[in-house]
């Protein structure tokens, strides 16, 4: 899934509550074993390195590139509008609950979170590589573009009655920012790209027998899935934010 114009992942430039976090609590990913080897990487070349190698540093370069990804998004959607874009303050990272708080409370582990009272996005580190090494590098996207897109929600002052209608559209806006940054040719897909997004919402999908109207419900695996590609093939129209 690499982006155009420099080498893998980096992004080209367009011109341009109680606990009070977006996101609320991310489920913990039910993610798939890793117990085997995974087979052995094709030979790099010389202008690009090898996609999904799963290393730390390719981790954390993924997880840049995300977020300025998303940035460039949202800056030109709200542009197009006529209205000035804050990017988020600050990307935070944090090993186990209670590192980080947002207002009062402590941000719990296995997690990835938006916090609307200091206005950054945290995501446990090590919960994060492992999903990465275990559904694959798509699965950065997905994860920061949907708590970037909670962000965009506060921005515009989106409120919901039910915590999933929320969670919902936070998928589909996670959706058509990558949908459209594909068209737009600001972003490439590699083969299996869009079966790691799939695999992503497996992995974060409610259970089944969850109540849809529980304040930490973000919908089931077959809501989620429809959520997010509604917004890739449909873009922010079907996301209902008007």
């Amino acid at each position: 899934m690499p982006a155009r114009h420099r080498t893998r992942w980096t992004v080209a430039l367009v011109a341009a509550a109680v606990l009070t976090l977006g996101c609320g609590a991310l489920p913990d990913p039910t993610l798939p074993d890793d117990s085997t080897s995974p087979p052995p990487a094709p030979a790099a070349t010389p202008t690009a390195k090898v996609d999904g190698t799963k290393t730390v540093e390719e981790f954390e370069e993924d997880a840049r590139d995300a977020v300025s990804l998303a940035e460039t998004y949202w800056s030109a959607v709200f542009e197009a509008s006529g209205v000035t874009f804050g990017p988020v303050r600050a990307v935070r990272t944090y090993r186990d609950t209670g590192d980080l708080a947002c207002g009062r409370e402590p941000i719990p582990a296995d997690n990835a979170v938006y916090c609307p009272a200091g206005d950054f996005i945290a995501y446990d580190a090590g919960w994060a590589v492992t999903a990465f090494r275990r559904i694959g590098d798509a699965f950065v996207f997905y994860l920061l573009g949907h708590e970037y897109a909670h962000a965009v929600q506060a921005r515009l002052g989106v409120e919901h009655r039910y915590a999933i209608d929320h969670e919902l559209q936070a998928d589909c806006m996670a959706g058509a920012y990558l949908g459209d940054s594909v068209r737009r040719d600001l972003l490439s897909l590699d083969d299996g790209d869009l079966d790691e997004f799939r695999r992503g919402l497996l992995a974060v999908g409610d259970p089944e027998d969850q109540p849809w109207f529980a304040p930490e419900s973000h919908g089931t695996v077959a809501q989620r899935t429809d959520a997010f590609f509604s917004g890739y093939d449909g873009s922010l129209k079907a996301c209902r934010l008007s």
